[in-house]
């Protein structure tokens, strides 16, 4: 008799713009409709585009000119994780000894940053449905 095995969904999306905040407007409604696609409470919803509006007003700070921003939204089951990405002029994450780090990470839960070789700065955000905060 075969086994059946429950496999992960997973869908990832991804939106590149102009590194500008003209364009976070975009963000914020991506990160919205995506959440509530996962059956996010309104609240955690609000906390997440906070969150992405956050990490992309870090981000634009030490953005190369004329570079793009990247915001790639992986969804699995019953938690997001958003990695927002850009080309800067030196390849210095941000500090996590900042107001907005904390703001970041209680908004979000689990909150990361990296730096590729190429000078691109990553910051990762990851939030489970229900989870108040953490991830």
């Amino acid at each position: 008799m075969p086994t059946s095995t429950k496999l992960s969904v997973r869908d990832v999306v991804t939106v590149r713009l102009p590194a500008a905040s003209a364009y976070l407007s975009v963000l914020r409604t991506a990160t919205a409709g995506l959440a509530a696609r996962l059956d996010f409470t309104l609240d955690e919803i609000e906390d997440l585009r906070i969150a992405v509006d956050e990490a992309c007003a870090m981000l634009l700070a030490q953005a190369l000119p004329g570079t793009d921003l990247a915001c790639e939204f992986e969804l699995t089951g019953d938690a997001m994780r958003i990695s927002v990405s850009v080309l800067t002029v030196d390849g210095e994450v941000p500090s996590r000894d900042t107001f907005a780090w904390t703001v970041l990470s209680s908004l979000a839960g689990a909150v990361d940053a990296q730096a590729g070789t190429d000078d691109r700065v990553t910051v990762t955000l990851q939030k489970r449905r229900g989870s108040a905060g953490a991830s």
